[in-house]
């Protein structure tokens, strides 16, 4: 188990659900034709979609954005393409997320499918994660995935497979086959760059 290596993501992400259903409030879909098959097709879809919400009293910025937004009616399903999701506030870190897909389950959970990064910096403390699924329970602030996972802190690289992070108790639970690989910086070993140009011996005279 790894501690406060990658505390935040999953609070920050409830601002996706939250985003859909101000969509849903905001936006007036079309009326449905006489042959609209609920069942398999959208009842509207909003490209290059971006949002912001900005909480004053804490100068914080949440930024959101995706190539595509399908929502479905049956199930109140949504689908995102190109996701990208960013926290500004000047007192915490800067988070990063993104992913090729991502799709929301009535604002229940989230699963973000494909090319999951995860940044998380500040000043010079980075850590990023990589892995191609992720399930976030946002009420519960619990991320998880039984895929392969990668964490990079400084010189530290974690493989894993499977993980669950817990975003009130700030730590992460790798499941199995898990490797810790740490990553000398690179130092110059060329001794001959140290060495003194060595000198042809005297010859004797003829």
């Amino acid at each position: 188990m790894i501690h406060r290596l990658l505390p935040g993501p999953i609070a920050l992400l409830t601002i996706l659900a939250l985003l859909t259903l101000w969509l849903d409030q905001a936006i007036q879909y079309p009326r449905s034709r006489e042959d609209y098959d609920s069942n398999h097709q959208p009842d509207y879809i909003i490209e290059n979609l971006a949002g912001v919400q900005v909480a004053y009293d804490k100068a914080r910025q949440l930024l959101f954005s995706a190539d595509v937004m399908t929502h479905y009616p049956a199930g109140d399903m949504s689908y995102y393409e190109q996701v990208d999701f960013t926290r500004l506030q000047p007192d915490k870190p800067l988070v990063h997320i993104s992913a090729d897909y991502a799709e929301f389950d009535d604002g229940k959970d989230i699963y973000l499918k494909e090319n999951v990064f995860i940044i998380r910096e500040k000043d010079l403390d980075r850590v990023t994660m990589r892995t191609e699924f992720l399930h976030l329970i946002p009420h519960a602030e619990i991320a998880k995935t039984d895929q392969p996972v990668t964490l990079v802190k400084m010189d530290m690289t974690v493989n894993a497979v499977g993980m669950e992070l817990n975003d009130r108790t700030e730590k992460i639970d790798l499941k199995s086959r898990v490797k810790v690989q740490v990553n000398k910086r690179q130092q110059s070993t060329d001794r001959s760059l140290n060495k003194k140009p060595q000198t042809q011996p005297n010859q004797p005279k003829k």
